[in-house]
């Protein structure tokens, strides 16, 4: 699954457009490397996003097309380092 599209069905991001946008400027990496919005996030992976106030960070333990809002957390793990 693209980046951008995980991180709106985890809903860590609220919209695709906004994750796009993320991925395109250098925030969202993955294993340590900074990716495209088009990049295929796979189970186990560890990405961290940027934000103005500091960073998430997590694994992917799950990869689904949709999912109830109840259930997107199960899809991440947040790291805390």
């Amino acid at each position: 699954m693209r980046i951008d599209k995980f991180l709106k069905v985890s809903r860590l991001l609220k919209r695709r457009t906004l994750a796009n946008e993320a991925a395109s400027g250098g925030r969202v990496s993955v294993n340590g490397r900074a990716v495209k919005p088009a990049f295929q996030v796979k189970v186990g992976d560890i990405v961290e996003i940027g934000f103005n106030s500091g960073a998430v960070k997590f694994r992917v333990l799950e990869i689904k097309e949709t999912v109830r809002k109840e259930d997107a957390d199960k899809l991440y793990e947040i790291i805390n380092e």
